[in-house]
């Protein structure tokens, strides 16, 4: 595997799987409970690799994938550029602060793709935070005429790095 680019260095502690649950909600469905699974990888440039799956606790069916990029502009922000199978294709933009213990991102989107079949979707906002082998992230999402308001939430744990 190539080094780590000293551009996303800061980044380390997110390389890995990760795995675990969450739990998701909106005004216009029924709320449920999914496993999922990140895997954060590079490749020796100046981004990360993300990739997201997500599938139903009761059968396993697969419910939501998505597949993306990080980037680190400048000190202390931070890019994630995403595309789902949705018809969705997400730029979110904000900030990353180093902790003692971890890490913690802030994004909102700046850019919202959508295909003609995709669902109106108008604003997204992430929050992820690390702190040693756990992940925990929020997402709000403003979609079919809904305020931006809380969407998902989920612990993840570090299976391999």
């Amino acid at each position: 595997m190539p080094e780590l680019h000293p551009d996303v260095a800061v980044l380390a502690p997110l390389l890995g799987t990760w795995a675990g649950t969450g739990h998701g909600e909106y005004p216009t469905i029924p709320s449920f409970d999914y496993l999922e699974e990140i895997a954060i990888g590079h490749v020796g440039k100046p981004f990360l690799t993300y990739s997201q799956r997500t599938r139903a606790t009761d059968d396993g069916r697969p419910l939501h994938a998505e597949t993306g990029y990080l980037r680190l502009p400048a000190p202390g922000r931070i890019e994630l550029v995403l595309a789902q199978p949705t018809g969705v294709t997400e730029i979110d933009e904000g900030t990353l602060s180093v902790e003692h213990d971890g890490l913690a991102i802030q994004v909102a989107s700046t850019s919202i793709g959508l295909t003609g079949s995709a669902k109106s979707i108008t604003a997204l906002s992430r929050s992820f935070g690390l702190t040693g082998d756990e992940l925990t992230y929020r997402v709000a999402m403003a979609a079919v005429d809904v305020p931006l308001t809380h969407h998902l939430a989920a612990t993840l744990h570090r299976q391999r790095g």
